[in-house]
């Protein structure tokens, strides 16, 4: 164990090395990181809400507001589909969240009922064959059409989980640094926005509905006397984030808007296999979208989100069912982005602000200088007891080691851009607390030894030796507790569970690694005859 083998060396020097290159800019000023060389290192480690204020909301997806608009979408699309069949209907409506019709002309009943089993909803995720809604012959006829029980609860959490994707996006543009959105149970989303202290203006920034819509190209001037200012009335050039283009010229007048869509998805087109983005409209987007579609065959029109245009696909036909799907060179993985943009054009349900809070950066100012006292004041003592306790050699490489493990953790923290919270501070302090545990293991064993008569080379042997078992043991159940803490956690101990476990692998490599290689290094240049432990 105590031979000085190259690869112990070199990990031993790299890992200062890159303790120091990724935890260097944490005590840089922002012009100093700004002034590094392209390959440096710039990140720093994230604050938490607690360590430099900021705004905490929770938001409830208003499932209610969801279910309403769906059947309300239901009741266009079961008008659209007995009118275009002309199949005689009246007393349309919403009946204890179902929607009733009835059908003037018995006769035409049973094609009335086949026509809305085959037509209204959508297919049922996960249940082959099956649909999101049930059709069902109420007698006196009349057909009632209700929603599926699982649909509900999938298009609640889908909503729940589009919700995130937009509130991320939306909060970003206040150039909040790595803000926290995670869901809370089944309907509920904490929104922890660092450094914004200001949570009206939070609220009302993910409060605003995305604009999306349906644009046709003008394509009667070219896009280089487009970009020199010449542009026809009703008509503006907008930027375009497709990839193809830098900006289209497009009709001011929008054919359709996001508001008006329910739902987009990415797929794969039955005849070529190539990934497309399919999408769908309500009853009122199908019918306005199947006639721009109809009269503009062969021209393009933009989706454009928030001031962009995101593709410009060309009509190849009538849209005429309320669906349609966009195709071009798309792989799996930018057609579901896609999807996800178009998607995100407006929230699917209303957000309700549960509860808000402001943490002041006066607040999180003191939070951290309290956590860098706590740290210091634990090093110190640390250090002391050490050094009574072994002596100023053995002590103070188990020190440098404790020093080189602290620099470890603010690197992986701030290579992976962790956040740190007050409960990671209190989980550093924690590790580097129980980090010189194993050398007091490996110490003690050593003093075993050469009471037992080893020799010095023979007892270093052996204290590293067996000591490593329990060494494993004790930071293996650390870990999976951590891990434990980091999977079923939220916010706060999440953060302190990452930190603990971080602390756990890195306290394991120094104390381990880099106490040997310098006591071997210490060995071989003084070749002692007993050991300053004893």
């Amino acid at each position: 164990m105590m031979n000085l083998s190259r690869w112990k060396i070199a990990a031993a020097v790299l890992s200062v090395i890159f303790g120091v290159l990724f935890a260097l800019p944490n005590v840089l000023p922002q012009s100093a990181r700004e002034a590094l060389p392209a390959f440096m290192p710039k990140n720093t480690l994230n604050l938490g809400l607690d360590l430099q204020g900021g705004s905490h909301l929770l938001l409830e997806v208003d499932t209610q507001a969801l279910r309403k608009e769906r059947l309300v979408n239901l009741v266009e699309d079961v008008r659209t589909n007995l009118r275009e069949k002309n199949i005689p209907f009246s007393d349309l409506r919403e009946v204890n969240g179902s929607v009733s019709v009835l059908i003037t002309d018995p006769a035409q009943m049973n094609a009335a009922v086949n026509l809305l089993r085959t037509n209204v909803g959508a297919p049922l995720a996960g249940v082959a064959g099956s649909r999101d809604v049930t059709v069902e012959n109420a007698g006196s006829g009349r057909i009632q059409i209700s929603f599926v029980a699982e649909a509900m609860r999938a298009e609640a959490s889908k909503a729940v989980d589009q919700s995130i994707e937009i509130l991320r996006r939306r909060i970003d543009e206040l150039g909040t640094r790595e803000p926290t959105i995670v869901r809370q149970g089944v309907d509920r989303i904490v929104v922890q926005a660092p450094g914004e202290s200001d949570p009206e203006r939070l609220k009302n920034v993910i409060g605003k509905t995305a604009k999306l819509t349906f644009q046709m190209v003008d394509d009667s001037v070219s896009p280089e006397e487009a970009a020199a200012g010449r542009i026809p009335p009703g008509s503006e050039l907008l930027p375009s984030d497709d990839g193809f283009s830098g900006g289209y010229l497009v009709k001011k007048r929008a054919l359709v808007t996001g508001e008006m869509l329910t739902d987009a998805q990415q797929a794969f087109d039955p005849q070529t296999g190539q990934a497309v983005v399919s999408f769908r409209f309500d009853g009122a987007g199908a019918r306005r979208f199947g006639d721009a579609t109809a009269q503009n065959l062969g021209k393009r029109f933009a989706i454009v989100l928030d001031g962009k245009v995101i593709s410009a696909p060309v009509i190849q036909s009538a849209i005429t069912g309320g669906s349609g799907q966009i195709s071009g060179s798309f792989t799996a993985e930018s057609a579901n982005d896609l999807a996800v943009l178009l998607r995100a054009g407006a929230l699917p349900a209303p957000l309700k602000v549960e509860q808000q809070q402001t943490v002041g950066a006066e607040l999180g100012a003191d939070a951290v200088k309290s956590g860098l006292i706590s740290t210091v004041v634990g090093f110190v003592a640390i250090l002391i007891f050490m050094i009574l306790a072994y002596g100023f050699l053995f002590g103070g490489i188990s020190v440098i080691a404790l020093a080189i493990n602290g620099l470890l953790i603010v690197a992986i923290m701030s290579l992976t851009q962790a956040t740190l919270t007050l409960p990671g501070i209190a989980g550093l302090i924690l590790t580097l607390a129980v980090a010189v545990d194993a050398n007091v293991l490996i110490y003690e064993r050593m003093r075993d030894e050469l009471r037992g008569g080893r020799s010095v080379i023979s007892a270093m042997d052996a204290g590293f030796g067996r000591a490593m078992t329990t060494i494993i043991d004790a930071n293996v159940t650390t870990i999976l507790a951590a891990l434990i803490m980091f999977q079923f956690g939220a916010g706060p101990v999440k953060g302190f569970a990452w930190t603990l476990s971080i602390g756990v692998i890195t306290s394991v490599f120094t104390a381990v690694l880099i106490t040997q290689v310098l006591l071997a290094l210490w060995f071989r240049a003084a070749r002692p005859k007993t050991l300053p432990i004893v």
